[in-house]
């Protein structure tokens, strides 16, 4: 008798939630093929799976976001149909998404009270918000405006909010991704507790090392389907990997290289900026550099000045003065981002959808508006078709992109799919300096190790990259040195194999990273 089955036999309680035989049809994809989950309670529970496998879909039938085409769902053994978040969170599950819906301008308390149904759910609630945030180790002021929050603090909103409505079962989708170590292990505790106490949680997370710690089963899907059920901490990680892409991943040794004595390819020196969103950060007296060859990872929270480095690089801020950033020693401060792209320069955004790609736009037509100088695309001010077409052919047979082809539109790629299209792009224009953010953001374990080797082997071809990510994991992996941005100061660069997880998420809280010889310092 397999562990779904046994679940519910003898004199054990009914499952929380049992889907059973959940299908889901859109044009030209199955998404989710007779799919049966069980959710134990009092069960902390994970989903796993490359991007493409169906995890999102079976989340938003489970939230009521969508209806299944066939299939049928029971909750506490009697059969239910949920038609709608509100119906779902009336039966008690409560989801918080990866990306929070928040107004930057209202208040904690002004924030939970919009996504409250009930308005006698209403009554008393600043002092409601207080009594939970303090019983699950979630604080929260309840009258601060949610724009002076952290990001850590702005996903307690969003967990608070869900616990007001007393659920049974909580989904979390890459909780993670915005936390520093130290968050993360507040995170882990809070979830314990709530388990202890009655409540389910569904886990959705592509940190495998997290699954392991914090999961007591885990579901597998692939292409729709459900292949496979595990306990986490029996498995390694690659091993859960192997099991969600059906293959064996390689060994991967990337970084901690010997540093290079050749001049930086790329220097910023007390590089200042104001920035050009109206909650943005703005980058104080930021120095470092980057040698031939070297990956520099910047590690950080998000909102801690990442985007306005990215832009400042980018020629989309002009820096102070050109001297604030050279590239192989000539000052392009103010050049724009066509004229850095001419000299050597190439930057990803982290954000794909609309600033690294245009959606509506063929792959075809996205190489080009990135790849037409270095690649040639164009000719006395024509674009030349067929050049960007095998250009773009070049980049999914290369980076193994799973379309129908350069003349697919971006919009109809999947998440991890269109990042390695975009990545491809940018590595195969062999820049001298590559500035990349979230690389491996919403990517499965197989797309991300195609990633991490086409990075290596540009950085050997003696491309200078800067990284910037939040993920410790991958900048431990895969760069030679680190920094850490906070409230948009960087500090000091430190060789990889001198950090420690520690040092790092005190440096992202903030606690050290604005100390004068760091900041001011351009490392030798």
């Amino acid at each position: 008798m397999d562990s779904e089955t046994s679940k519910q036999a003898g004199p054990y309680p009914p499952p929380l939630l049992a889907l059973r035989g959940i299908t889901k049809q859109f044009p030209g994809c199955l998404a989710n093929d007779r799919v049966d989950l069980t959710i134990g309670q009092n069960e902390i529970h994970a989903i796993l799976g490359e991007n493409g496998a169906g995890k999102s879909t079976l989340v938003k039938i489970i939230y009521g976001v969508m209806k299944p085409d066939a299939g049928s769902i029971a909750w506490l053994g009697k059969t239910v149909r949920i038609a709608s978040p509100a119906q779902a969170r009336s039966l008690g599950i409560g989801m918080v998404f990866q990306h929070f819906s928040l107004f930057e301008a209202l208040t904690v308390a002004e924030n939970i009270a919009l996504g409250l149904n009930n308005p006698a759910d209403r009554l008393g609630l600043h002092d409601r918000i207080l009594d939970i945030s303090t019983r699950y180790g979630l604080p929260l002021d309840p009258s601060r405006a949610v724009h002076d929050l952290s990001v850590g603090e702005r996903q307690r909103i969003e967990i608070v909010r869900c616990l007001l409505q007393n659920p049974k079962l909580l989904i979390m989708d890459e909780p993670t991704s915005v936390l520093t170590p130290q968050e993360v292990f507040k995170l882990f505790a809070t979830l314990r507790r709530l388990a202890e106490q009655g409540c389910s949680i569904l886990y959705i997370s592509h940190k495998l090392e997290e699954i392991r710690t914090l999961c007591e089963r885990a579901t597998i899907m692939r292409l729709g389907k459900v292949v496979a059920h595990c306990t986490p901490a029996e498995k390694t990680a690659r091993e859960l990997a192997e099991l969600m892409i059906s293959a064996k991943l390689k060994q991967q040794t990337f970084g901690n290289k010997t540093p290079s004595l050749q001049a930086p390819r790329l220097v910023l020196d007390r590089l200042t900026i104001r920035s050009n969103q109206q909650f943005g950060t703005d980058l104080k007296d930021i120095s470092f550099q980057v040698a031939p060859g070297e990956i520099l990872g910047i590690a950080g929270i998000a909102g801690n000045g990442q985007s306005e480095l990215m832009d400042a690089f980018s020629g989309e801020i002009p820096a102070g003065a050109p001297k604030n950033i050279l590239l192989d020693g000539a000052p392009i401060g103010h050049d724009g981002p066509r004229a850095r792209r001419r000299r050597g320069c190439a930057f990803l955004p982290e954000e794909r959808n609309g600033h690294g790609a245009v959606g509506p736009m063929t792959l075809s037509e996205n190489g080009f508006l990135s790849a037409h100088v270095r690649g040639a695309l164009h000719r006395l001010g024509l674009i030349n078709h067929k050049r960007s077409r095998d250009f773009a052919a070049d980049v999914i047979k290369r980076f193994d992109v799973r379309t129908t082809g350069p003349q697919a539109e971006a919009r109809s790629l999947s998440g991890g799919n269109l990042q390695k299209f975009l990545v491809g792009r940018e590595v195969l224009q062999q820049p001298g300096v590559l500035m990349i953010s979230q690389p491996t953001w919403g990517v499965d374990a197989g797309a991300a190790a195609a990633i991490y080797e086409a990075l290596a082997a540009l950085a050997a071809s003696g491309t200078a990259i800067v990284l910037i990510s939040q993920d410790l994991d991958e900048i431990l992996l895969l760069c030679d040195r680190i920094a850490v941005i906070a409230a948009g100061r960087v500090s000091r660069p430190m060789p990889v194999k001198e950090a420690t997880i520690e040092r790092i998420g005190l440096l992202m809280g903030g606690s050290d990273a604005a100390r004068p010889e760091e900041a001011h310092a351009v490392p030798a």
